[in-house]
């Protein structure tokens, strides 16, 4: 059936049918039943997640290998205060679990790019409770950290690039 005849079908079926269709559409572009790199999103949202795994790599590999792990010379923090050893050891920590989620964003993107809306979901979901971490437990730096600055950048880039990762070509032909 080709995608003309399909929507005069579609106009023919119940509304709260359609609407059925759409949001079981919607779950299965960001829950795939097979994950591949048959992505049907839009190109510029694939590229910008590309784009986001590799500073993603970079940022942790900066966490996880400098000396302070980036707690004093990125971050501002204070490290002349008793305890400095564990901030320091919890920024390394912190830069290896964003390596480890750095490859899977780039396995995503070269291996199964059906999944760039499921881990823009869960980019946006994990910025947006570093964010609340942060409003409830306040630390003082000794400057605003890139982090911070970045963190509001994310969140609407991430939204947006959800949005257009789940806008399949085939819908507004």
């Amino acid at each position: 059936m080709d995608v003309h005849n399909q929507s005069k079908n579609d106009k023919l079926k119940p509304a709260n049918l359609r609407g059925k269709m759409k949001m079981t559409s919607l779950f299965e572009k960001i829950f795939p039943k097979n994950a591949n790199n048959d992505y049907k999103g839009h190109k510029l949202a694939a590229y910008v997640f590309l784009l986001l795994a590799a500073i993603g790599t970079v940022r942790s590999c900066i966490h996880f290998l400098a000396p302070d792990g980036g707690a004093g010379t990125i971050a501002g923090m204070d490290l002349s205060v008793a305890g400095s050893a564990g901030i320091i050891f919890g920024f390394s920590l912190w830069g290896s679990s964003q390596l480890l989620y750095a490859i899977i964003q780039l396995v995503v993107f070269f291996r199964y790019r059906t999944l760039i809306p499921f881990m823009y979901i869960l980019m946006l979901c994990e910025t947006a409770m570093r964010m609340f971490i942060g409003h409830i437990k306040p630390v003082h730096f000794a400057h605003t950290p890139p982090g911070e600055i970045l963190n509001h950048v994310m969140i609407p880039l991430t939204i947006i690039m959800l949005a257009l990762s789940l806008w399949h070509k085939e819908q507004h032909k």
